[in-house]
């Protein structure tokens, strides 16, 4: 047997006494194998350290199995989770995941595009981050055929599949539970406008101050990186005035956990003098004290809509669009003690 380091199918040929082509068919499973044949084949192959060449064989066949996805930040809940539940539901049907993260750069987002092309994954799907306003990296794979489905942060008028949570329902939920409250002053803490998922929500906040007849207060609303940081510049801004808030709606729940830290550690009673409401339903908030009110995204549904795309388009073999499809999925307000 010849001692080369990376091992390949020759060399099992070679140790078994059996052709080329049977081991291939025996690795891949061939109803033509003996069980027999396929088990001593798999046994040599571990023994070995051999390792299949996939790209080699997605070459050959036009087909890598390779599904890319592209989120902010992994390490934010509402991204986390639905790239766990895409992946495992990718791979029930034989599909691996590249899990890349922008950082919310525009420039590494531009880069992961080329990067995943490259590596000549059959689909695409991404939430974009904060501040990408042109689409036009992803014309390669349009121009190739090749699927992208954007989820959560998704473009306002970019031609494809869309998959995202009901953004104007959710500002509109959130600052209806607020007024229905009693509440009239209400601080809104927004992300950046540069991201269509925000500029959504806002005018769902704007219709319910409207329906309530109240005025959309320019001081009161601000538009920034959903940090905790810019939340405890923010919440010094807010409660440096003599006249405080009766309630504040945060667009993600770690600016809304973090306003509840501000308020325990200045004596600022949670939901008496101030009522808080978050946004995606991140497990802290169940568990803080007072649990934070939240609008659930509903990650389960979200993920297996996505999943449910990228194998739609990757069997019809093209990812040509003439118009955008938005699929929608409902949300829906948890209220818990901090609103009460």
């Amino acid at each position: 047997m010849r001692n080369r380091a990376e091992k390949t199918i020759v060399d099992i040929a070679e140790a078994l006494s059996l052709s080329v082509s049977t081991v291939s068919r025996a690795l891949n499973d061939h109803p033509n194998i003996s069980v027999q044949t396929k088990d001593k084949v798999r046994k040599m192959a571990r023994k070995l350290g051999y390792r299949p060449n996939t790209l080699a064989a997605g070459l050959r066949s036009n087909k890598s199995k390779t599904v890319g996805l592209i989120v902010p930040r992994i390490s934010m809940f509402y991204p986390a989770a639905i790239t766990t539940i895409v992946q495992n539901r990718l791979q029930e049907y034989g599909y691996h995941l590249i899990i890349c993260q922008s950082n919310d750069s525009y420039e590494q987002e531009v880069a992961l595009v080329n990067t995943l092309y490259s590596a000549r994954v059959e689909a695409l799907a991404v939430s974009t981050t904060l501040y990408t306003t042109d689409f036009s990296h992803f014309d390669l794979f349009k121009k190739n055929n090749i699927p992208v489905v954007f989820f959560d942060r998704v473009p306002g008028n970019y031609e494809g599949k869309i998959v995202c949570g009901d953004d104007e329902d959710g500002g509109y939920q959130g600052a209806k539970h607020l007024l229905e409250k009693g509440c009239k002053d209400i601080v809104y803490i927004s992300g950046p406008l540069t991201c269509s998922l925000y500029t959504r929500r806002l005018e769902g906040f704007k219709k319910a101050l409207q329906e309530y007849k109240q005025s959309y207060k320019k001081s009161r609303v601000f538009f920034q990186e959903l940090t905790k940081e810019n939340a405890l510049q923010t919440c010094k801004k807010v409660f440096s005035k003599k006249q405080w808030p009766d309630a504040i709606f945060a667009t993600n729940d770690t600016t809304a956990i973090t306003v509840l830290e501000y308020c325990r550690n200045h004596g600022i009673n949670v939901p008496g003098q101030v009522k808080i409401v978050g946004y995606s339903n991140d497990p802290r908030t169940e568990i803080v004290t007072p649990s934070i009110t939240s609008i659930d995204q509903d990650p389960t549904t979200t993920a297996e809509r996505v999943v449910a795309a990228l194998l739609e388009l990757i069997q019809q073999k093209s990812a040509t669009a003439t118009k955008q499809t938005r699929e929608i999925i409902p949300i829906h307000l948890i209220e818990r003690a901090s609103s009460k």
